[in-house]
C-alpha cells in the first residue's frame, strides 16, 4: 500500500477536522485558542507599552511562536504520514468556529422569535462586541446576521485558506494572529498604538479569504446575481478592507439590508449601507444566514484542500527542477 502523500494526509486531516467541528463544536475547557489568548494576555500585562514598536515585538513573538513550534511539529511527522493527518485534524478542529458561530447565532435567533428581547442582548456580547442594550429586535437580528457574516471568513474560510498555503502551520499561525487582533487589535486607548501591528497584521492575512468568502457566498446563494452585484458594489464601501466583502456578499445572498449605524459601548459608528434596496433584517434571516454561513464552509473545505494539492504539487515540481 502506497503511503500518503502530504497533500493526502492533510486533505484527510482538514476533513477529519472540519466534521470534529461539525459534531463537537469547540471544546468546553482547555481550549488550545483559550490557553493561547491567557498566555498572550499575561505577556501583554508584562511588556505592555504605549508604543507600536514593543506591539510589533508582542506580536512578532506570540506568532512566531506558534507557527515555530506547528512547524517543527509537523517536520517531526514528516515520515509518518497518519500522524502529519492526525495532527492536521486536531489543528483544523482547534481553528475552526463555525459550528460554535451558527450555534450561538441561532439562540439569540430563538431568544427573538420567542420576543423576549432582555435574553437576547444579554446573549448579544457573545457574538459580537456591540453594546446591545439600546438595541431593538429588528437591530439585534441584523447584528447577527452581519456577526455570521464576517465570522463566516474569520473563524472558517480564512484558517483553511492559511492551511491551503501553509499546511497546518499555516492554520495554527492564522488563528494566533486573528486571536491577538480581538485582543489588542481594536481601537482603544491603551491598544491604539500597541495593538497597532496585530491590527495590521490580521488585515494582511485576512485578505484572501475575505475575497473567497464572498465569492463562495455567491456561489452558495439562492441568487447568485442579486449577491454578485451586491457585494461588487458595496465590498469595499466597509472601513474593513476585508469584513466588508463577506457581509455585502451576505447582504446579497440573505436579500437583506446590512450596515448603518453601529455602537460599541461609547463609540458609535455610520457605516455605509450595503444592500441598500434591499429589505431590512427579520429574526427570520438569521436562520437564513446560518445556513448560508454552513454552505460556505462546505465549499471552502473543498477548495482549500484542492488548493492545498496545487501548491504541494508545485513545489514538488520546482525541487524536481531544482535536483
Amino acid at each position: 500500500m502506497r503511503p500518503l502523500t502530504r497533500a493526502a494526509a492533510f486533505t484527510l486531516g482538514a476533513a477529519a477536522g472540519y466534521l470534529a467541528d461539525a459534531r463537537f463544536a469547540d471544546p468546553r475547557l482547555g481550549h488550545p485558542v483559550a490557553v493561547f489568548g491567557g498566555a498572550a494576555g499575561r505577556l501583554e500585562r508584562r511588556i505592555w507599552r504605549d508604543d507600536r514598536a514593543v506591539g510589533t515585538a508582542f506580536t512578532a513573538l506570540c506568532v512566531g511562536t506558534v507557527a515555530a513550534g506547528a512547524l517543527a511539529a509537523d517536520r517531526t511527522l514528516g515520515r509518518r504520514p497518519l500522524g502529519r493527518a492526525a495532527l492536521a485534524a486536531a489543528a483544523t478542529w482547534t481553528v475552526l468556529g463555525g459550528t460554535s458561530l451558527t450555534r450561538e447565532a441561532r439562540t439569540i435567533g430563538r431568544s427573538l422569535a420567542a420576543h423576549d428581547l432582555a435574553a437576547a442582548r444579554q446573549r448579544l456580547p457573545h457574538l459580537c462586541g456591540r453594546d446591545p442594550s439600546a438595541l431593538d429586535e429588528g437591530q439585534i437580528a441584523r447584528a447577527v446576521v452581519e456577526s455570521v457574516a464576517e465570522n463566516t471568513a474569520d473563524a472558517v474560510v480564512n484558517a483553511l485558506v492559511w492551511g491551503a498555503l501553509a499546511g497546518t502551520p499555516g492554520l495554527l499561525a492564522f488563528r494566533a494572529v486573528n486571536t491577538l487582533d480581538a485582543m489588542v487589535g481594536h481601537r482603544s486607548p491603551r491598544h491604539a498604538r500597541f495593538g497597532w501591528a496585530s491590527a495590521r497584521l490580521d488585515d494582511v492575512a485576512g485578505w484572501p479569504g475575505a475575497r473567497l468568502t464572498a465569492l463562495l457566498t455567491v456561489a452558495a446563494a439562492p441568487e447568485p446575481r442579486t449577491a454578485w452585484r451586491v457585494w461588487r458594489r458595496d465590498g469595499s464601501a466597509h472601513p474593513s478592507p476585508n469584513a466588508g466583502q463577506a457581509e455585502s456578499a451576505f447582504a446579497g445572498a440573505v436579500g437583506v439590508r446590512l450596515g448603518g449605524t453601529l455602537r460599541y459601548g461609547a463609540r458609535v459608528e455610520h457605516r455605509p449601507v450595503l444592500g441598500g434596496e434591499l429589505r431590512p433584517v427579520t429574526v427570520d434571516d438569521i436562520e437564513r444566514a446560518c445556513r448560508l454561513s454552513r454552505r460556505v464552509g462546505l465549499l471552502a473545505l473543498g477548495t482549500t484542500v484542492a488548493g492545498h494539492a496545487v501548491v504541494q504539487a508545485l513545489k514538488a515540481g520546482t525541487r524536481r527542477g531544482s535536483a
